[in-house]
């Protein structure tokens, strides 16, 4: 389980190395995605609190990248934070998200990414739940739900 103090060891001293890579230049990112998709994905954007279709979805399920399909977040560790995002209390696996310094807009924060395409998905903040104590606060827009088949 992921804690804080890894995650600024990651953002300081280099993130784990991804499964895969996944590289496209901008007019096939501007092809692939919607204008909304790609101002938050590829231009570091956020959405209006409250405003991405994935805030109040809890479907069982996978949340993956809009971009490049890589599992992201499971729904299982998914939770109401009140903050308007999608939040959650870990990735997937340990190597799903890359980490970096964000000191824009006067305050530092831990940007968080797709570590397999480098897709801007929102912040990670100390201040979830036990056990981990992580909020990884995510725009919607970035990520597309993979919902559970129900076998009958």
């Amino acid at each position: 389980m992921l804690t804080w103090k890894d995650i600024i060891n990651f953002a300081v001293n280099g993130n784990p190395n991804p499964d895969k890579r996944v590289e496209k230049t901008e007019a096939e990112w501007k092809a692939q995605l919607t204008p909304e998709q790609y101002r938050i994905t590829r231009q570091k954007g956020t959405e209006r609190p409250h405003s991405g279709a994935l805030c109040t979805t809890y479907d069982a399920g996978k949340y993956n990248c809009v971009c490049c399909n890589s599992p992201l977040f499971d729904s299982t560790i998914k939770f109401s934070s009140g903050t308007g995002w999608p939040s959650f209390t870990q990735p997937i696996k340990e190597n799903a998200i890359k980490y970096e310094k964000d000191s824009s807009f006067g305050m530092v924060r831990v940007e968080v990414m797709c570590n397999t395409c480098d897709a801007h998905l929102g912040h990670v903040f100390p201040d979830g739940p036990e056990p981990s104590g992580l909020r990884y606060c995510i725009n919607s827009e970035s990520m597309v739900l993979e919902k559970e088949s129900v076998n009958e």
